[in-house]
């Protein structure tokens, strides 16, 4: 459970960083204050860590398509995915993130995944 949590939390903070940049100020402050670059720097080294728990994830992701592919199983499996929707929302309401924000970021990774998937069933 606490790994589904870690994951969540480094999805999350991948879709927060993701959207944040559409909404980026323009300019940065004429100063460099203490207090934003430390937390900045926070930012920065969760943001690595988000991308390295993906990159961990799609490699299991591939470790499944190549098992789908070779036994004929379909890459979308409806039921499973909504098990992992109703988890992570679950997850979610402790680390207060709303059910649409979480949805929101397991459908793009869950869209990665099946991209993943699909291409290992065409090189077989």
């Amino acid at each position: 459970m606490k790994n589904k949590i870690n994951r969540l939390f480094a999805l999350t903070f991948l879709m927060m960083i993701m959207t944040s940049h559409l909404f980026a100020q323009s300019g940065q402050p004429k100063a460099a204050d203490p207090t934003l670059e430390k937390a900045r720097q926070k930012i920065d080294s969760l943001d690595k860590k988000l991308i390295e728990i993906l990159g961990a994830r799609e490699r299991v992701v591939k470790e499944i398509g190549i098992y789908k592919a070779k036994n004929n199983i379909p890459s979308l499996q409806a039921a499973r995915f909504q098990q992992v929707i109703d988890k992570a929302i679950e997850a979610g309401k402790k680390e207060d993130l709303s059910p649409e924000f979480i949805i929101e970021v397991l459908n793009a990774v869950h869209k990665e995944s099946l991209r993943i998937e699909d291409a290992l069933k065409e090189k077989k």
